[in-house]
C-alpha cells in the first residue's frame, strides 16, 4: 500500500515562501498523477494544485494561481509544492495525494491515497 509523506510546513510571515514536500513509498509512483489539497478547520477540504504522471501539465486553484508552483521528480518519488508570496489566507493543514490514474483531476473523491498532512501557518 502506499503511503505519502508530507514535510516543509511550518510558520512565516506575509511574503514568505515555502516548499512542500511529499514522498511516496512503494512503486509506480510515476504512473499516477498527484495533487496538493488544504483544509482549514470548520471549512471543507480545498483542491490547490495538481499535475499529470510526467508533469507536463499542471492545474491551479484561482487563488493560489501565479504564486505556486508544483512538480514532481519520479525518480525520487516525489512531489513538490513551491509556495512564493503566502498569504495568511494560506494558512491551513496541506495534504498530499494521488489521484486514480494518470491524467489530472481537482475532486477529492477521484484521488485514493492520502497523506497525514502538514501544517502552513502565515503571519500578517
Amino acid at each position: 500500500q502506499v503511503q505519502l509523506e508530507e514535510s516543509g510546513g511550518g510558520l512565516v510571515q506575509a511574503g514568505d515562501s515555502l516548499r512542500l514536500s511529499c514522498v511516496a513509498s512503494g512503486r509506480d509512483f510515476g504512473n499516477y498523477a498527484m495533487g496538493w489539497f488544504r483544509q482549514v478547520p470548520g471549512k471543507e477540504r480545498e483542491f490547490v494544485s495538481a499535475l499529470n504522471w510526467k508533469g507536463g501539465a499542471t492545474a491551479y486553484a484561482d487563488s493560489v494561481k501565479g504564486r505556486f508552483t508544483i512538480s514532481r521528480d519520479n525518480a525520487k518519488n516525489t512531489v513538490y509544492l513551491q509556495m512564493d508570496n503566502l498569504k495568511p489566507e494560506d494558512t491551513a493543514v496541506y495534504y498530499c495525494t494521488r489521484a486514480g490514474g494518470n491524467k489530472i483531476v481537482r475532486i477529492d473523491f477521484q484521488f485514493d491515497c492520502w497523506g497525514q498532512g502538514t501544517q502552513v501557518t502565515v503571519s500578517s
